[in-house]
């Protein structure tokens, strides 16, 4: 039986793989071996699909994000631990996924991500206050500020026009874009500590 939770899940895989212009309701049907009415039963068209996707994609991220945090030692282990998921992420996502929404679909991901609560921002926020709390993190830095500031340099570090993958390394980019301003954000307990668990940041992807 072809069931809604089947057609997000197939349609999403399809949009992580390829990008979102290139996947047609026909090729979704043909992955399906179904027909276009089992489609249209339960989305009136690709947009209404894709917005579901992405509802899914989002509280999927936001799960494994709490479970990463939830499970760590401290504040910069979990974003140790966080970054190496967003760099394995990146490199099983077509970046004509993110590129075809934002510009065939404008609006649609904010409106998604919005909808899921901002989840990465507020899970940032939640580590600034907890690095702090811990000592790790100044105390009078504004956690608000630094969470949208990380959020801004982790797209940066996926910017392939910016730092092209053949001269700029996911380690090279981590190293001289994201550690350095965690530095500025520590105590020297937390300079300390970013040192001992320097190697959770170094990706080789």
């Amino acid at each position: 039986m072809i069931t809604r939770e089947l057609i997000i899940e197939t349609a999403t895989g399809l949009f992580i793989k390829c990008g979102v212009k290139t996947v047609t309701i026909d090729r979704i049907v043909k992955e399906l071996h179904t027909s276009k009415r089992s489609i249209y039963n339960h989305f009136k068209d690709k947009e209404s699909l894709l917005k579901a996707c992405l509802a899914v994609y989002h509280a999927k991220v936001k799960q494994e994000n709490e479970e990463i945090i939830e499970s760590s030692e401290n504040a910069i282990e979990a974003m140790g631990y966080l970054h190496q998921k967003i760099v394995g992420r990146a490199q099983h996502v077509n970046p004509n996924f993110f590129s075809d929404i934002i510009n065939y679909y404008p609006g649609l991901l904010h409106e998604s991500y919005r909808n899921t609560g901002n989840f990465a921002h507020h899970q940032l926020v939640l580590l600034a206050e907890w690095g702090i709390k811990d000592g790790i993190f100044q105390e009078d830095m504004d956690v608000e500020v630094v969470g949208k500031t990380v959020l801004s340099l982790l797209k940066l570090l996926k910017d392939n026009d910016m730092f092209p993958v053949t001269e700029f390394s996911k380690e090279r980019l981590t190293f001289g874009i994201m550690v350095p301003y965690m530095r500025g954000l520590c105590t020297p307990k937390g300079i300390e500590l970013l040192e001992m668990q320097e190697e959770l940041f170094r990706v080789s992807i």
